[in-house]
């Protein structure tokens, strides 16, 4: 029976360093990463892949002010955005595999699923707006959109100040249609799904759902998924080949095999930066507490080499 592998795209495997984001520089870094993902199928894994979308989400809210302002072309809310944003880069995405398995002689179905994901209207990350998303405002456009919309603003320390909007990031508890994924991978078909960490939603009382407000973490959405359809193996793609303790210090000494002993000791030390590293550990972690066999976090074009990655499992275990 093939294993199954859930393997969740960092940003970069679209979008690097210095550029602009154009339809071409993405198209041919997604290329690139389907090309290395390809050396798993060939190993004869089923697969889920799953990304991020903190850059493109982000144009595509300016993109509707501008036109909302330009042209007075409503804006759509968030939730609206992150599924533009997993219909397009899903669409990339499938489009770069698809030519990756002709290179390689392979045949198999991809299909994208626009993702919902529930989280809890009650979750504390409400009282606490912290992710931000879109433009950057002066401080009077803020307080305007703050009485019409009733949007959170936060000061920015960076580009030159401004103000940006701050949404809250709760925990996902359920990725809607997990059943259907895990039948197609049982099939073969490769799937690709919540995209940017899935598109909040919540339910209500008489078991509709309402869209949220808010962006949930990637890495945490992935782990759930992963777990949820009994995936063998997590991965988690970045822009580093391995995960290093004193990260870009004189002693920085990098993890090829950590056991959850370590992993929580490591976290406890503080060795992985909250806004970067920490989230991916975390992720990794809780899903070999869940009942999955390893997570790998690495660097996307070092898939095809297994000597490169971080491997955590709950034992140390090569």
């Amino acid at each position: 029976m093939s294993k199954l592998a859930v393997i969740a795209l960092g940003g970069n495997a679209l979008l690097r360093g210095d550029q602009k984001g154009t339809f071409q520089e993405q198209e041919q870094n997604t290329l690139d990463t389907m090309e290395s993902i390809v050396s798993i199928i060939k190993e004869g894994y089923n697969i889920v892949i799953s990304h991020g979308n903190g850059p493109q989400v982000g144009n595509i809210l300016m993109q509707h002010d501008a036109g909302d302002e330009k042209y007075s072309i409503p804006s759509m809310p968030l939730d609206y955005c992150v599924a533009e944003s997993q219909g397009g880069i899903g669409y990339m995405l499938e489009k770069s595999l698809r030519n990756a398995l002709v290179h390689a002689g392979i045949e198999k179905e991809i299909v994208t699923l626009v993702t919902k994901v529930v989280v809890d209207k009650n979750d504390p990350a409400f009282a606490n707006p912290t992710k931000r998303v879109g433009r950057i405002y002066t401080k009077e456009q803020a307080d305007a959109l703050t009485a019409e919309k009733g949007w959170v603003f936060k000061e920015e320390v960076k580009a030159n100040g401004g103000w940006r909007r701050v949404v809250p990031s709760p925990k996902p508890m359920e990725v809607l249609n997990q059943k259907t994924i895990e039948r197609l991978t049982h099939e073969g078909v490769i799937v690709i799904a919540t995209g940017g960490g899935g598109i909040p939603v919540a339910y209500e009382a008489d078991g509709t759902i309402s869209s949220i407000e808010a962006v949930i973490d990637k890495d945490s959405a992935n782990s759930l998924l992963a777990s949820k359809i009994k995936a063998d193996e997590f991965y988690v793609l970045t822009d580093v080949p391995f995960v290093y303790i004193n990260y870009k210090q004189p002693n920085e000494k990098k993890l090829d095999f950590i056991d959850r002993a370590d992993t929580l000791k490591y976290m406890e030390e503080g060795m992985f930066a909250e806004g970067s590293m920490a989230p991916k550990i975390k992720a990794a972690l809780d899903f070999v507490e869940n009942g999955g066999a390893k997570s790998v976090i690495t660097e996307a074009t070092k898939l095809v080499d297994r000597s490169f990655g971080t491997k955590i499992t709950m034992n140390y275990d090569k």
